[in-house]
C-alpha cells in the first residue's frame, strides 16, 4: 500500500469554477484520486478556496460588496458545482479557515526565526486618484517578455512571466486609468535566493516531470533567483503575526500555497502521526494539480520554502501542470471575464459527458482550444455510438433472449484484451497520462462492438443457444471491466452500468483488479437504459463562453464597461425591402460604416436621417432581420407612443465612445437587456448600476440627452 498527497491549486474565490479549471487542475487530480483509492493506496486529497488574493478585491468593488461576503458567495456556489460534477476532496475549505489562518502565522514565524524573512524598502504602485497603493492585480500594462497589452502586476497570464509592477510598459491603475506613481514603503521579503543552489541539485533528476514543467523551471532557475515580497498594504487577509504591521496583510502568493500544509494539519486534527504519515514519511509521494501559470510557484518556491522551515517535510514528487484550455483560442479567465460556469454545465448535461470531452481533449503538455461541436461530436460518436452502445447491445440481447446473465466464462480472445487493457490504463495514469489512459479504455468498448460483431450472437441463437450465451456473458464481463476501468473518469454512468449489472455497492468502492473477477450468472436483468444520449445541434447555444472586459477608466460601479457605446453619423437611410416598420441605415462609427435596421420608422421620415448623430451598440452580434443584416443598434427612449433617438453632446464626433465603455467582446440582445438604461430626472440619459445608484451616460464629460421630449423613468433601448 502506497501513501499519496495531492494537493490541488487553490481557485480564487472572484466567480465560479469554470470549465478551464475543470481541465485544468480539478479533472485530473480527481481522476489519479479515484484511481489510486480503488488500487487500494491511502489517498489525501487537499484544496480550497482563494478569498484573499486581490482579483476576489477586484471583482468586490465591481460588484459592491464587501470582499469577504462575495467570497464566500462563489465559494459555497463552487463547492457545490465541484460536488455535481463528482470532483472529491479529502479537505476543501478557504483561507478564511481558522486552522489556516493560525497555521500560516506559525510558519511566517518559523522563516523570520531561521533568519529566511526579512524586512527592506520597496517601491510600490500609488494611485494618487485613488489614494491608496495599488496591489498586483489592481496594476496592468504591456507584458516587456511577449507584449501582451493586459498584462498583470504580478504576471503576464499570456506567456507566464512574473513580474514586478515596475516591469510593465504603459503601467496604469485599472480602477481609474491613471498612471500611479512609485513609493516607497517597508514589506518582508522571502529569501527566495538563498535556496537556488539546493533547487538546482533537488530538481536535477526529476526527469519524470512534464517536458514544460521541467524546462520552464530549469529556465527560472537559470536566470537567478530573487527575493520575493511577502507582505503587501492591505486590511484585508491574513495578519502579521508581529507587532507594528497591522496596515499590512501577508501577501496570497506567499499564503495560498501554504494551504496545503494547513488542510492537511486540519485533517489529522491534532494527530500528529496521522499528519507526519503524509507530510514526514518517504515513502508518501507529493502530487501538485495545477496550471502552467503556477509552475514557478510549486516548483520553485514552495519547495524553497519547505525546505527553510527546516522540518523534514516532503518536497514535491511530481507537478504534473496542465497548460490552458482556450476558447476561441482566448484563455479561460474569471478575472477577464472569460467562461464556461461549471454549474451551467452540470445543469444541463450529463456531468460525465463533460468529464469524458474534458479527459481526451485535456491540455497535458500543450494548449487545447474548446469547442462545443467537438464535444457535441465526441459525445455522439464516442460515448453514445461506441461505448454506450457496446454495453446496450449486450445487455439488451441478453435480457431480451436469456432474461439474466447467462452461464459462460469469458473466451480466451476476450480475457486477453481485458487484461491488457487493465494494465495499460494502469500505467498511463500511474504517469498522470490522462488522456492516453482514457483513449485505451474506449479501445476496449471498440474492442467489445467488434467482438459483437464478430461473432454474431443473433445468428448463434438459432444455430447453439450455447455458443450464444458464451458470446454475451463475455460481452456482459468486458462491460463490467469497463465500469470499473471507466470510474475514476467517469463515476455517475460507471455507477449506473453497475448497478445494471447487478454488482452490489459503489463501483468506486471496489478493487481496481476487480475488472477482471467473473460475473456470477443467473441474475436477473432489467430492460436496460442507454447510458448516455444523443446531443442535438444547438443544445449548446446559450452556454457559449462569457466574455467580459476588465473595469477601464472612467467606468462607474457596476458592468457599463462591457458596452461598447460610440457616437454614430448618420449617412444614408432607406426603406426595410421585407418590413414595413424598418428602415436600413449606414452609419459612421468612426474609421468604419455599419449597417442598421431600426424599427423606427413610424416615429422618424427618412429625410430625417442623414447627417444626424446617434448612439450605436458596437459589440452587438450581427443579425439578420427580415433578410437583411444588421451590424448594431441604435439607441432610443420610448415612453408610450413617444420614441425618441438618443442625442449626443453637440460637438461630437462620429466614433467618440460614451464615458465608461470600452472596446469589449460582442453580447447578445439579452445580454444587452440586463443593463438597465433610462431617462434621468434631468431628462438625460443615465445608467443604473445593480446596486441601484444613478450613473449619468456622458460623452467627454458631457450628457446625453434626447431629440424629443420624454420623461424621468423611460427606457433606453
Amino acid at each position: 500500500m502506497t501513501k499519496i498527497f495531492i494537493g490541488v491549486a487553490w481557485p480564487y474565490a472572484n466567480g465560479p469554477i469554470h470549465v478551464g479549471h475543470m481541465a485544468g487542475c480539478n479533472l485530473p487530480p480527481d481522476i489519479f484520486r479515484k484511481y489510486h483509492r480503488m488500487r487500494g493506496n491511502q489517498v489525501l486529497m487537499v484544496s480550497g478556496s482563494d478569498m484573499h488574493g486581490t482579483p476576489v478585491t477586484v471583482r468586490a468593488e465591481k460588484e459592491g460588496m464587501a470582499p469577504l461576503d462575495l467570497a464566500r458567495k462563489y465559494h459555497e456556489m463552487n463547492v457545490k458545482a465541484l460536488k455535481d460534477f463528482g470532483i472529491e476532496f479529502d479537505v476543501f475549505e478557504s483561507t478564511e479557515d481558522t486552522t489556516h489562518k493560525a497555521e500560516v502565522q506559525r510558519l511566517f514565524l518559523r522563516l523570520l526565526e531561521r533568519k529566511f524573512l526579512y524586512e527592506k524598502e520597496m517601491e510600490l504602485p500609488y494611485c494618487p486618484k485613488c489614494a491608496r497603493t495599488l496591489p498586483d492585480r489592481y496594476v496592468e500594462g504591456e507584458c516587456p517578455n511577449c507584449h501582451f497589452e493586459k498584462a498583470r502586476g504580478d504576471q503576464c497570464e499570456k506567456c507566464g512571466k512574473l513580474m514586478d509592477p515596475d516591469m510593465l510598459i504603459g503601467l496604469k491603475c485599472i480602477t481609474c486609468g491613471s498612471a500611479p506613481e512609485f513609493v516607497k514603503r517597508k514589506h518582508f521579503f522571502f529569501r527566495l535566493s538563498a535556496q537556488e543552489k539546493f533547487l538546482k541539485e533537488w530538481m536535477a533528476p526529476m526527469a519524470h516531470w512534464r517536458p514544460h514543467v521541467l524546462n520552464f523551471s530549469k529556465q527560472y532557475l537559470e536566470s537567478g533567483l530573487k527575493d520575493r515580497p511577502v507582505t503587501r498594504d492591505t486590511t484585508y487577509g491574513i495578519e502579521i503575526p508581529v507587532p507594528g504591521h497591522e496596515d499590512k496583510r501577508i501577501y496570497v502568493w506567499f499564503e495560498a500555497f501554504m494551504g496545503y500544509y494547513t488542510m492537511a494539519v486540519k485533517w489529522a486534527n491534532g494527530n500528529k502521526k496521522k499528519f507526519e504519515s503524509f507530510w514526514k514519511n518517504p515513502e508518501c509521494r507529493h502530487y501538485y494539480f495545477l496550471g502552467k501559470d503556477n509552475i514557478p510557484f510549486h516548483t520553485i518556491f514552495w519547495p524553497a520554502v519547505l525546505k527553510s522551515l527546516d522540518w523534514g517535510l516532503n518536497l514535491p514528487y511530481d507537478v504534473p501542470a496542465n497548460a490552458y484550455l482556450k476558447y476561441d483560442g482566448e484563455q479561460f479567465s474569471k478575472s477577464r471575464g472569460i467562461s464556461i460556469d461549471l454549474k451551467d454545465i452540470v445543469a444541463r448535461f450529463d456531468p460525465d459527458a463533460m468529464r469524458y470531452f474534458m479527459a481526451t481533449t485535456m491540455p497535458e503538455n500543450r494548449d487545447t482550444d474548446f469547442t462545443w461541436d467537438d464535444f457535441i461530436t465526441r459525445n455522439n460518436s464516442e460515448l453514445v455510438a461506441t461505448y454506450g452502445n457496446f454495453v446496450h447491445r449486450a445487455l439488451s440481447f441478453a435480457q431480451k433472449n436469456f432474461g439474466e446473465i447467462p452461464a459462460g466464462t469469458p473466451e480466451p480472445e476476450a480475457a486477453v484484451e481485458m487484461n491488457k487493457a487493465l494494465e495499460e490504463v494502469s500505467q498511463h495514469l500511474e504517469k498522470c497520462e490522462f488522456k492516453n489512459a482514457i483513449k485505451r479504455a474506449m479501445e476496449l468498448a471498440r474492442f467489445g462492438n467488434q467482438y459483437i460483431d464478430a461473432k454474431a450472437p443473433w445468428r448463434q441463437l438459432k444455430e447453439s443457444r450455447e455458443a450464444c450465451a458464451s458470446t454475451l456473458y463475455t460481452s456482459i464481463c468486458i462491460s463490467k471491466a469497463l465500469a470499473v476501468m471507466m470510474a475514476p473518469f467517469m463515476p455517475f454512468s460507471s455507477q449506473r452500468l453497475w448497478e445494471a449489472l447487478g454488482e452490489p455497492g459503489k463501483v468506486l468502492d471496489v478493487k481496481w483488479e476487480d475488472a477482471l473477477v467473473p460475473l456470477k450468472s443467473g441474475l436477473k436483468l432489467s430492460e436496460p437504459k442507454p447510458l448516455f444520449r444523443k446531443l442535438e445541434l444547438g443544445e449548446t447555444d446559450k452556454l457559449e463562453a462569457k466574455k467580459e472586459d476588465q473595469a477601464t477608466e472612467s467606468a462607474p460601479a457596476g458592468s457599463l464597461e462591457k458596452l461598447d457605446l460610440r457616437v454614430g453619423e448618420i449617412m444614408t437611410a432607406n426603406d426595410h425591402p421585407n418590413a414595413d416598420k424598418l428602415v436600413v441605415l449606414t452609419v459612421d462609427v468612426g474609421g468604419e460604416t455599419r449597417q442598421l435596421c431600426a424599427g423606427i420608422k413610424k416615429q422618424y421620415v427618412l429625410e430625417d436621417f442623414p447627417g444626424k448623430k446617434i448612439i450605436v451598440v458596437c459589440n452587438l452580434l450581427p443579425a439578420k432581420l427580415r433578410g437583411v443584416i444588421s451590424e448594431g443598434m441604435l439607441l432610443a427612449a420610448s415612453e408610450g407612443d413617444v420614441v425618441s433617438l438618443l442625442q449626443p453632446p453637440a460637438d461630437a464626433k462620429a466614433g467618440d465612445r460614451v464615458d465608461g465603455t470600452a472596446v469589449a467582446p460582442q453580447i447578445t440582445i439579452n445580454d444587452f437587456a440586463a443593463h438597465p438604461l433610462q431617462i434621468g430626472e434631468d431628462r438625460n440619459a443615465e445608467y443604473m448600476s445593480p446596486g441601484g445608484q444613478h450613473h449619468p451616460l456622458t460623452v467627454g464629460g458631457k450628457p446625453i440627452g434626447t431629440d424629443k421630449n420624454v420623461g424621468p423613468g423611460a427606457k433606453i433601448k
